[in-house]
């Protein structure tokens, strides 16, 4: 029998969830399974493999933010692991990852034990902010005035395109620093992550006190007010901490 797995979990904390009744992959019961001084919540896997396709994904996330929810942050947390993890066997866990990273995982769990991960990803329309720049601008504004109508050579079409560029790059990583001033001192630690979007300019997660989120998110707030209509903030005051725990079997 394959197994599919989703956290791992001190076996110390697992009657705090005994009465969970989840749902995972192919709407298999999740269930626990102990291997001192760990437990590990799974289900029986259907398939060799799982495709990374939105329903999956949304199905291994809530069942590790059911988890979360279901004990209290400041005495267990479960260990998210990576979407699609398939093991034939306990033996087979037990000799790749928790025994030869007992110590690790120990580390880890404390670590994380009263804390939680929030992220703040910020957009905004390029077109409008480079307009906005060139207003700001009056060097650049004249500049570009004094071209207008007129062919230009390659020569003054790369010089202005690399003003441009230079002036919204500028405007962006002001943006940046701004948030990151403002929201790295109320983290214990922070992940800046890759671009996902053309309009995205900046994706961060914060690991922060569990009982400081509301104060993060004010300040969230504030920023929000401070940039108005130039930025669209998406804040996710609860998710999985995969930022700050690297877990893979070998």
């Amino acid at each position: 029998m394959s197994l599919y797995l989703y956290a791992i979990l001190q076996a110390e904390n697992l009657d705090l969830m005994k009465n969970l009744d989840l749902q995972g992959m192919n709407a298999q019961p999740v269930q626990f399974h102990t291997l001192p001084p760990f437990a590990i919540a799974y289900s029986e896997a259907q398939q060799e493999r799982y495709l990374a396709s939105r329903a999956n994904l949304l199905t291994h996330e809530t069942v590790l933010e059911s988890l979360m929810k279901s004990v209290d942050p400041h005495q267990a947390v479960p260990l998210p692991l990576q979407f699609g993890l398939v093991v034939e066997s306990w033996t087979e866990m037990q000799q790749d990852l928790l025994v030869p990273h007992e110590d690790k995982l120990k580390g880890l769990i404390a670590n994380l034990i009263g804390k939680r991960e929030v992220s703040v990803k910020l957009f905004w329309n390029q077109t409008e902010e480079l307009n906005l720049a060139v207003v700001e601008n009056a060097e650049l504004r004249q500049r570009r005035e004094s071209l207008m109508g007129k062919i230009l050579s390659m020569d003054e079409a790369i010089a202005i395109g690399q003003e441009l560029e230079a002036a919204i790059e500028q405007r962006q990583q002001l943006i940046i620093e701004t948030f990151y001033n403002a929201l790295n001192p109320l983290s214990y630690e922070y992940v800046e992550g890759e671009l996902l979007t053309e309009n995205m300019i900046y994706n961060a997660s914060f690991l922060i006190a569990w009982d400081e989120e509301p104060k993060f998110a004010a300040t969230v707030e504030e920023l929000d007010k401070q940039f108005g209509d130039r930025l669209r903030i998406r804040y996710n005051d609860f998710t999985a901490p995969y930022n700050f725990v690297k877990l893979e079997s070998d």
